[in-house]
């Protein structure tokens, strides 16, 4: 009786430390700050007017920003602009490259980003039309799986954002833009993760 009732003491007492509220809100903290990050990234390298490439530095040890980071970012750089067929292409790849699947998902992000341009280019006012902002805020949530953005996945949305625009080229700041930068910066980054760990193996020889 005496051995059985510290145990449970310490069994309450251990489950009153874990609070599910806290946990959910340092999650939710960090998919913020994951999320604020890539954009901030991403932007840069969309804005970035002498085309340098980014530093090594300032991407080294993050985690590789996936497609619908990607596709937030665009909220930054051009999330007032409305939506058109091009966009509408561009971010349908984007979602069958990030699910694997051929067909558009009910109620996802493409199924959105198709309505959208479709009722836009029947209004003449430029208020009235959905923005690219409404429709890829928290595209991540909206995606059933995601992945990290790569070079075939840009030359992807870029081809598709191609094939539709009337003037046959891309956005400045949009979907494919914003795809590109991502594979940029997550290709940099596997790059100097390659070297670091090939500078560690080295130290560890000598």
């Amino acid at each position: 009786m005496s051995q059985e009732q510290p145990r449970r003491e310490e069994a309450e007492q251990e489950h009153e430390s874990i609070k599910p509220e806290e946990n959910v809100k340092d999650v939710q903290e960090s998919s913020l700050a994951r999320k604020k990050a890539a954009a901030e990234s991403i932007g840069g390298q969309v804005h970035e007017k002498d085309r340098k490439q980014v530093s090594s530095e300032s991407v080294s040890g993050r985690a590789n920003i996936t497609i619908g980071e990607a596709l937030e970012a665009t909220v930054v750089t051009a999330g007032s602009r409305p939506v058109d067929y091009s966009d509408a292409a561009a971010i349908q790849a984007a979602e069958v490259r990030a699910t694997g699947r051929t067909n558009i998902i009910p109620g996802g992000v493409a199924a959105a980003a198709q309505s959208a341009a479709t009722r836009n280019a029947r209004l003449t006012k430029e208020e009235e039309k959905t923005k690219l902002a409404e429709i890829l805020a928290e595209a991540s949530s909206k995606l059933p799986s995601d992945k990290p953005v790569t070079r075939k996945d840009a030359e992807g949305v870029i081809g598709a954002e191609l094939r539709n625009d009337p003037n046959l080229c891309t956005r400045p700041g949009g979907v494919a833009a914003s795809i590109a930068a991502a594979a940029r910066l997550n290709q940099t980054n596997s790059t100097s993760s390659t070297k670091n760990n090939d500078n560690n193996l080295k130290q560890k020889q000598n």
